[in-house]
């Protein structure tokens, strides 16, 4: 999805025809509306985190390594 808003971007900044991008990029939108109704319908009522939050969890995985699971890189040491 945000490859697509990427592309929408773009095409509009080369004043491009950006229609079909649009299209496709409001379906998937609608998609994933219906995705959190269904979900909430279900029992689900935990928030879910806005863009700011959710970057700041990716971000987080990536510094730190042992949070995801990996143990950190050795060197070996040659004699």
């Amino acid at each position: 999805m945000i490859d697509l808003e990427a592309s929408v971007r773009d095409l509009v900044n080369r004043d491009r025809d950006c229609s079909e991008s649009a299209l496709r990029l409001l379906g998937l939108r609608q998609d994933m509306k219906q995705l959190i109704v269904d979900w909430k319908s279900a029992g689900g009522g935990d928030l879910l985190p806005n863009i700011g939050e959710r970057m700041g969890l990716r971000a987080g995985l990536k510094s730190d390594p042992n949070k995801n699971g990996h143990k950190p890189a050795r060197m070996a040491v040659r004699r």
